[in-house]
Order: C-alpha cells, then structure tokens, then sequence
C-alpha cells in the first residue's frame, strides 16, 4: 500500500502546471501556445522577458521535487523507495499534467528538488555533465539532454556509488540505479523533439558552412 500511496502523493504534488497558472494569472496567456510551448522555467522567461516570473516558476518546481520527496518520509518513515517513487510519479506528472491535457514542463527542476532531498550525488553528478557539454556546444537543449543521459548510463555503472552517499541509500543498489534511470528517461522523452530541432539546426549550418 505504502508503494501505491508514495506513487499517488508523487503524481499529485507533481502535476500542478506552475508556469501555466503562473503565466495566466501574471500575463493572460497560455504558455502551451507561446514560444516553445513548454511549461517550464525557460520558455515562461522567453514568453514574458521577466526574470522575477522564470524565478517564481522555477522555485515553486523546484518545491514541487522536494514535497514530492519529503512528504513520503512523514508517512512512511526514511526510505529511500517511497521517496524516489513519489519523485519519479511527481516528475512524470510534472511532464505530463493531467490538468493542462497532459502538457507540461520538462522535468529538470522538479527533479533537481527532489535529488537535494534524496541524492546530492546524483544532482552533482548531472551539472558537471551539463557543464562540461554546455562548453562543448553552447546550448542549453543539448547540455540538458546530455547530462541526463549520461547521468543515467553513471547511475547503470555506478550506482552502488552513488546509492552509498544517497540520503537515505536504498536497501538495494539495484532499486537504486532502477529508479533513477526510470526518472532520467522521463526527462528525455521531454528532450527528444528539442534535440531534434537541435540537430537539424545544425545539419543546416553545416550545409551553408560548405
């Protein structure tokens, strides 16, 4: 019971479309329309040119994680499972809000929140990723799939690494490294028509290069 519950508070506390609610009450618009119609911190920037607006979003995201994570440990005690399952539901909600028709914003704040909460070294692990690839290409797109994926493939190979210095580590590396992943491939199903646009746009400057 204590699995389906964690899955539910997760998904619940995940759903809510901060830059959507934001966005309309502060604006008038609807994100979903604007801009890259994502419901996230980046694109509520683009559409608005308001800092103060991006930073709201982003924070109350970043909160979304950290309930998401927190809140199981009130109920069912400090186990790493329950945690990481109401984040992972909390991500995909966070991706996937039943309430905008399954539109949403592309995980990575959410998500941030909730590994501050549960893995420090699993967030620290994706910025040095995401630095060293926003170095070597310059966009922010590329960077975020980038560091997510290969986040992934540390959390395949070393995840008993990673799972000891996890607060609190799972009873199991393997449960570990399985959750993880499940949440990193939420993140890059978001990422997939960015990268795509990404990738043609650079296949177009190369064509023009030559």
């Amino acid at each position: 019971m204590e699995y389906l519950l964690s899955i539910i508070i997760g998904y619940l506390v995940g759903s809510l479309p901060t830059a959507y609610l934001i966005l309309k009450i502060s604006n008038g618009v609807d994100i979903r329309e604007l801009g890259s119609k994502n419901v996230g911190t980046l694109n509520s920037y683009d559409v608005t040119k308001s800092k103060t607006i991006a930073g709201i979003v982003l924070i109350v995201d970043l909160i979304k994680g950290i309930a998401a994570a927190f809140i199981p440990k009130l109920f069912f005690g400090d186990f790493f499972i329950f945690s990481m399952l109401s984040l992972a539901s909390a991500v995909f909600s966070h991706c996937y809000s039943p309430w905008i028709k399954f539109k949403g914003g592309r995980g990575l704040a959410t998500a941030a929140g909730g590994a501050l909460i549960l893995s420090i070294p699993v967030f620290v692990v994706w910025i040095v990723f995401w630095l060293i690839s926003f170095l070597f290409r310059k966009n922010i797109h590329f960077s975020n799939f980038t560091a997510t994926l290969l986040t992934a493939a540390i959390s395949i190979t070393s995840g008993d690494i990673l799972n000891k210095y996890s607060q609190p580590p799972s009873e199991s590396p393997r449960t570990f490294t399985i959750l993880v992943v499940l949440m990193m491939l939420i993140i890059l199903s978001r990422h997939i028509q960015p990268m795509k646009e990404y990738l043609l746009t650079e296949k177009q400057k190369r064509k023009v290069s030559i």
